[in-house]
């Protein structure tokens, strides 16, 4: 039964590929195509999201279904604060390493300063680490 219940959201994800995929080959516009896909993730994401809540709740008396449920969350928690911190430290560096490489080519006294700013941006990301490691003690 589990199987069966992992399957469905994976044939869902293919099927609406396919689907977008004939819709654009048949003349359908590709900005349609993508509206369709986003919504159609969005779709299996709330299945996937709620199910296992709706599933855990119904089963109050086992505790460790509970258990199991909000250490998932707590992953989940963790994965997005370190994934999302360290695309926006990705970016600020993008940003600032050629900026910083460009003010060291006029005036190399300007190196030490523009570390610092490059060093920032890296800190965003050691920062979101930092809050996942927190959360990942407090699971276990």
């Amino acid at each position: 039964m589990e199987f069966v219940l992992l399957a469905i959201p994976v044939i869902f994800g293919i099927t609406s590929v396919y689907l977008a995929n004939k819709a654009v080959q048949k003349g359908c516009k590709k900005k349609k195509a993508l509206y369709m896909q986003i919504a159609s993730f969005c779709a299996v994401f709330l299945v996937c999201f709620l199910c296992p809540m709706v599933a855990s709740a119904a089963e109050t008396a086992d505790a460790a279904a509970q258990t199991a449920s909000s250490m998932g969350m707590g992953l989940i928690g963790a994965g997005i604060a370190t994934g999302l911190s360290c695309i926006g430290g990705g970016i600020a560096v993008g940003y600032a390493a050629p900026a910083a490489i460009g003010a060291t080519s006029e005036d190399p006294k300007n190196f030490g300063k523009s570390l610092i700013f490059v060093a920032l941006g890296e800190g965003v990301a050691l920062y979101g680490m930092l809050v996942s490691i927190l959360i990942l003690s407090k699971l276990g």
